[in-house]
This record gives C-alpha cells, sequence and structure tokens, in this order.
C-alpha cells in the first residue's frame, strides 16, 4: 500500500513538472512580446537579447494612438463587439425558440441550422458579399456586422441548454398571464446565465479579432479594425518591431485578461448544453 502511494506521489510530482514546464515554454513569447512592447527600437534588436526592458518606454504606445489610428481601430471594433452582443442576444431567441416552441418544419430547420455550420466560413463570403453589394452595403459598418448577427453554433448550444428548462415552469408564467417576452428575459435568461456568460466571453473574443470579413468588406481604412490595423504594421512600419509588438500586445492582453477570468463558465457551458 505505501508502495503504491509513493507511485502515485512520484507521477502526481512529475505531471506538475511537466505542466511547470509546458506553462514557461508556452509564456516565453507572451512574455516576450509585452517586454519587447515597453523597449526601445533599439533595445529590441541589441545582441545578446535582454528579457526586460533596460529602459522602459511607453513611446510604441502613444506611436499607435498618435500615427497609426489606433484609437478609431479600437472604436470600430468595440462597435462590432457591441453588435455581435446584440446578435448573441437574437441567437439566444432563436435557440429558445427551437427549444420549447412546436411548429411545423421545426426539426428540418434545425438540422438546416446544424448543416450550415459544415460549410467553412470562406465558401459563403463571396454570395455574402455579393448580396451586401447588390444593398449597397460594403465599405460600410453595416455591412461589416450584419453577417455576425446569425451564428449557427450559438444557437445550437442555446437550444441544447435551453431544453432543460422544465416545459412546465414556462407553462405556469403562460397560466398566470405572462407575455412570451417577458417570460423569455424574466424567466429563461436568468436560468441560463451560464450558457450565456460562455457564448459572452466567445462572441467578445471572436469580435475582437475579427479580420478576414472587414478587410474584405471595407476599402477605407476608417473602417478597418484592431486587427486589420495591426497587419498595417507590417507594411508600413516592418522593421519597427518594437511597434509591432505593442500593438499585437494591445490586441491579446485584454482577451488573456477576459479568458483568466471567466473561463471556468467556458467548461461549464459546454458541459450544461449536453455537450458529450
Amino acid at each position: 500500500m505505501a508502495a503504491s502511494t509513493k507511485k502515485s506521489k512520484l507521477e502526481q510530482t512529475v505531471v506538475i513538472l511537466l505542466l511547470i514546464l509546458g506553462g514557461i515554454v508556452v509564456s516565453v513569447p507572451f512574455i516576450w512580446m509585452i517586454s519587447s512592447s515597453f523597449k526601445p527600437e533599439s533595445e529590441v534588436l541589441a545582441i545578446p537579447p535582454t528579457l526586460f526592458p533596460k529602459n522602459p518606454t511607453l513611446e510604441n504606445y502613444i506611436n499607435l494612438f498618435t500615427n497609426m489610428n489606433f484609437l478609431l481601430y479600437l472604436k470600430n471594433t468595440l462597435i462590432v463587439v457591441i453588435f455581435s452582443f446584440l446578435g448573441l442576444l437574437f441567437n439566444a431567441m432563436a435557440g429558445y425558440g427551437f427549444a420549447k416552441f412546436n411548429f411545423k418544419g421545426r426539426e428540418k430547420i434545425f438540422y438546416l441550422v446544424l448543416a450550415t455550420m459544415m460549410i467553412p466560413g470562406q465558401v459563403t463570403m463571396i454570395p455574402v458579399y455579393l448580396l451586401l453589394n447588390s444593398m449597397g452595403l460594403t465599405n460600410t459598418m453595416a455591412g461589416i456586422v450584419l453577417p455576425g448577427l446569425a451564428v449557427a453554433f450559438s444557437i445550437f448550444l442555446f437550444r441544447q441548454f435551453m431544453t432543460t428548462i422544465p416545459t412546465d415552469l414556462i407553462e405556469a408564467a403562460r397560466l398566470d398571464g405572462a407575455g412570451e417576452f417577458y417570460i423569455f428575459f424574466r424567466l429563461v435568461m436568468p436560468i441560463a446565465k451560464p450558457i450565456f456568460a460562455v457564448q459572452g466571453i466567445l462572441t467578445f473574443i471572436a469580435g475582437w479579432n475579427s479580420f478576414l470579413w472587414p478587410l474584405i468588406i471595407a476599402n477605407d481604412q476608417s473602417l478597418y479594425t484592431l486587427s486589420v490595423g495591426l497587419s498595417l504594421l507590417k507594411g508600413q512600419y516592418a522593421n519597427n518591431f518594437a511597434l509591432q509588438m505593442a500593438g499585437a500586445a494591445f490586441m491579446v492582453v485584454p482577451i488573456v485578461i477576459i479568458f483568466s477570468l471567466f473561463q471556468k463558465y467556458i467548461v461549464e457551458g459546454f458541459t450544461m448544453s449536453g455537450i458529450k
């Protein structure tokens, strides 16, 4: 028994050490990015390299907002994120409808929604672009945000979660005279907080990192998002690695903070949505 206990502790120690080593290896590029963003341009290319800046400076971040219009890109990105959250509400309503309403063709329509998950986004970009172009919405903020309002995966997760809500509870609310919108906002949404939390995090990450579609639909730099603005650094300031690191850090750090604070909700949300 004692030998078995020692073996178990040894295995745990080895696993912990491997995890620590792996964490350090994965963290080094991130630490290097953050550190380099505070270095003068000359120090980034110094030999031997320094992990931490000898002469810390905020000049790189100041240049992002004064010379690279990153404040405008930030505003556009926040607009995309806000409308993505509006789309999240619509997806929740769709999931609730598929879960709790009986209507003709419900299952067929739901399977059609699931089928769209199997189509790569790159395949639908040209048809969506042509559709928006015929509506005069290319090179507009509306053209950027509209395609992201409906997400099949989000509808699927909401539907899976809301099937677990007792139908008797909803029927009781209807018998008490509650309207459908009142039931959804005052009864269903509080119960569905876990799935709203995980979908909110994923929606924020997707909106914050939006790159390909804004790049395709927008010809005017005043409509670019942070990701597109970051790609411009490679062309306009290809040799200024400190400025590129500052732009990358500005993009990545909010995502890391959000994910670190709410990562437990992602696991709980997937678990409670019935994904096996």
